[in-house]
């Protein structure tokens, strides 16, 4: 009986050994794909029993391609082979070819953690990402966006056609576009309003926002807002000029445009306004004749204890002037507004040194630990954006404001130290 039972074990502990983790690779709707289109390459990590830590999917560069990771939630997965149950967590790349042709994708080595007869074991598995090929389509353009259910509209902040020599007029014009990112979007055109002075504000790009559709469905998708001000300084009537949008349908596998008509902007003459000259009263000839004795008395008095004062305590008072003016201009709002001042007109070195500082002073090791502490997606976009643009290629725009507005002030502990050590007065249990 010994000999069956050792036979036993020794199968199944060669079959604990032999059991490894693994992965697969393979991308969603490799057919049809054109230039500009997003190819989402589906990465799939296996280990046996559980993962101790999570797999480190790296990024990777493919010429003419944009690649970035999916914002997606990572997907847990269950699979038993050979008898051995193997949890699996799936992962997503995002690429984007720039132009036709054969894509080959590299092996990438993905870093992990797992568990194998109650020990912790670190691996690495390397998977090999499958080519895809890319044939630009007869009617597409040579500069190519290509995404689904794109739509073009515009608002204003007021009426055009109600405005007085001098108001001002805000134009917001809002691309919205499934299957695609807010950064690949391209600028809308939106031309000269002659007769008027035009100021263009930085545009303003989101991901993952959802869109009511038809009926009660919600629509998932990026955005890129363009906003434009006209002010009018002399009566007239004026026009800000139609809106016309080039893009490539991926369900209609053929080229669209999507277009804004031209709005009439009418400046009515300012209303005159009637001077009224300030009259003022002449004071009384008795009105504070004897008050200026008194008040001069008050004055000298406190001049000369100022003067006493500043004698005897003059280096303490100038130490803590000094700890006062540093502790006001290196107060938590005041970094915050320079900080932000740096983003919106620095260049990218400065941004990322005042980031460096910044995070540093809150005790963090770097720029990505602290934005990803931020719990943050705009800001974590952001800081990869500028990453990207210092270390890798300038090929991505920062949106600088979103990215100031992204960053507060951390939450203290100030209300929990103000708490009184006594219990509540009605406790609830």
């Amino acid at each position: 009986m010994r000999l069956p039972a050792a036979l036993f074990w020794a199968l199944a502990y060669g079959q604990a050994i032999a059991a490894e983790p693994f992965g697969r690779a393979a991308i969603e709707g490799a057919e049809g794909i054109v230039p500009g289109q997003q190819v989402h390459v589906v990465v799939d990590i296996f280990a046996p029993d559980f993962f101790t830590s999570p797999p480190q999917y790296p990024l990777f560069e493919v010429p003419a391609a944009l690649v970035t990771l999916s914002d997606d939630r990572a997907q847990n997965l269950v699979q038993t082979i050979a008898d051995v149950q193997y949890s699996g967590i799936r992962r997503s790349y995002v690429i984007v070819p720039e132009k036709p042709g054969s894509f080959g994708l590299p092996e990438i080595a993905v870093d992990l953690g797992y568990s194998a007869n109650g020990n912790a074991i670190k691996a690495q598995v390397r998977v090999a990402l499958p080519a895809f090929d890319v044939v630009a389509a007869p009617n597409q353009a040579a500069s190519p966006f290509a995404a689904r259910n794109l739509t073009v509209s515009q608002s204003f902040d007021g009426s055009p056609a109600d405005l007085k020599a001098g108001d001002a007029v805000v134009r917001t014009i809002v691309i919205f576009a499934e299957d695609t990112q807010a950064m690949l979007i391209p600028p809308v055109d939106l031309g000269r309003a002659a007769g008027v002075a035009q100021y263009v504000k930085p545009p303003s790009l989101t991901d993952r926002v959802e869109q009511r559709g038809i009926g009660r469905s919600v629509e998932t998708g990026s955005t890129r807002t363009e906003t434009v001000v006209y002010t009018a300084s002399a009566a007239g009537s004026f026009q800000a000029p139609a809106v016309s949008y080039q893009w490539f349908d991926l369900d209609a596998h053929a080229g669209a445009t999507e277009t804004l008509p031209a709005v009439d902007i009418v400046v009515a003459k300012a209303p005159s306004t009637e001077r009224i000259d300030p009259k003022f009263d002449p004071p009384g000839e008795d009105r504070g004749k004897n008050a200026w004795p008194l008040v001069l008395s008050y004055a000298a008095v406190l001049a000369g204890f100022a003067a006493v004062v500043a004698w005897q305590r003059g280096s303490t008072i100038r130490a803590w002037a000094d700890q006062r003016r540093t502790s006001r201009r290196n107060s938590p709002r005041k970094r915050l507004r320079r900080l932000r001042t740096v983003i919106r007109v620095g260049p990218d070195p400065a941004i990322y040194r005042a980031l460096q500082d910044w995070s540093g002073s809150l005790g963090f090791r770097s720029v990505s630990d602290w934005a990803e502490a931020q719990g943050n997606p705009r800001l974590s976009a952001q800081v990869t954006i500028l990453e990207r643009r210092l270390f890798r290629s300038r090929d991505m725009q920062l949106d600088r404001g979103k990215f100031a507005d992204a960053i507060t002030l951390a939450t203290t502990s100030k209300e929990q130290a103000r708490k009184s050590a006594l219990p509540d007065l009605n406790p609830v249990a």
